[in-house]
């Protein structure tokens, strides 16, 4: 890959080109790395160059047509596939209480969103996954040009992508998947499937589970579809090329054997804390995303109790459960010491 031999050649280059600080002039000191590491896109080394050609290797790792990186996090991985495949006034599926970028994205391509429902795990308090049927009920009923389903959801409910995928190719619909929470899903046998091989567009944010900076992302398109022309619609002509090369290191550790090992390790350390407490029930699709409900708390008391007593934040609580959210970054001691907290829930609740 480019990126990160390009970085290694320019720093401490004598530059006359943007960005004026030159790699040496550090306002923030704490950043000073970054500051050394920051280029331009007019550098004579050509970034744009390496961008392509680690992109192309990217794609390869992944088994996609294609695979841009993103600087400005999912949300414009989102608003590019639509921008890439639907026109003015044309139908787009999405689901209404899905993140605001997908209504955002229909606005900008001028298109009209048709909205579906998903039903509430009561068990859980929280959404499921996306019904087939539902939206082949839509596609039946009108002419849809998209549809976006979000998979995982927050909480980690995965969604049958490869049978939503067949009903969107039935009526020649393209598919969208919003997968910003299932970065590690090509990674790893013992996690949900990932739809970057099934879908039209998948969406990834290496941020929330991969271990990368925010808001690094990914946008993989198994289509002909000009997403460079949809990307470059929104995306700034100064990219931060120090975050374009974290997103090259990130997707290198991901693929080797160290990588694959340290999201084998994280599983393996949620199962034995699991195992180990009889006395939380565990919910939800993806192991990562620890989902729970202890009898006697509510999702909202439940938390207050990790936060106080134990100084354990989650990530997104309701009525009735709290998600507790891992990546390649948690540490087995916080996982030894959430295991110590849960145990401790039979005494205090």
């Amino acid at each position: 890959m480019g990126l990160v031999n390009l970085l290694r050649k320019t720093y401490k280059q004598t530059l006359f080109t943007t960005p004026s600080h030159a790699q040496g002039f550090c306002i923030f000191h704490k950043l000073r790395c970054m500051y050394l590491m920051d280029v331009s896109e007019t550098d004579t080394h050509a970034p744009q160059e390496a961008l392509e050609k680690s992109e192309k290797e990217a794609a390869k790792i992944y088994g996609t047509v294609r695979t841009k990186y993103l600087t400005n996090g999912s949300t414009s991985g989102v608003l590019a596939s639509v921008l890439a495949c639907v026109n003015k006034g044309e139908k787009v599926l999405i689901w209404c209480n899905a993140h605001r970028c997908h209504a955002n994205a229909v606005k900008l391509a001028g298109g009209e969103a048709v909205f579906y429902d998903l039903p509430i795990d009561k068990e859980w308090g929280c959404p499921t996954s996306t019904p087939v049927n539902t939206i082949e009920e839509h596609l039946k009923s009108q002419k849809i040009k998209a549809v976006i389903v979000t998979s995982p959801t927050y909480e980690g409910f995965v969604s049958d992508i490869k049978s939503i995928k067949k009903v969107c190719e039935r009526y020649g619909a393209y598919l969208i998947v919003d997968e910003a929470h299932g970065a590690l899903y090509p990674f790893s046998d013992e996690l949900p499937e990932s739809a970057v091989n099934v879908a039209d567009f998948t969406v990834q944010s290496l941020h929330k589970t991969a271990g990368g900076l925010n808001p690094t992302a990914l946008l993989h398109s198994n289509t002909e579809l000009d997403v460079d022309t949809a990307l470059g619609l929104i995306s700034t002509t100064s990219p931060s090329y120090p975050l374009l090369a974290s997103i090259e290191k990130n997707i290198r550790f991901l693929s080797s054997g160290r990588g694959r090992r340290k999201i084998k390790d994280l599983i393996a350390q949620i199962r034995e804390l699991r195992q180990n407490c009889p006395n939380v029930k565990f919910g939800g699709d993806d192991i990562t995303k620890i989902l729970v409900k202890v009898e006697g708390l509510s999702g909202e008391e439940l938390s207050e109790v990790l936060y106080e007593k134990f100084g354990i934040e989650d990530e997104k609580t309701n009525k009735v459960s709290t998600m507790l959210l891992c990546g390649v970054g948690t540490e087995k001691n916080s996982l030894k010491r959430l295991t110590q907290a849960f145990k401790a829930l039979i005494v205090t609740k």
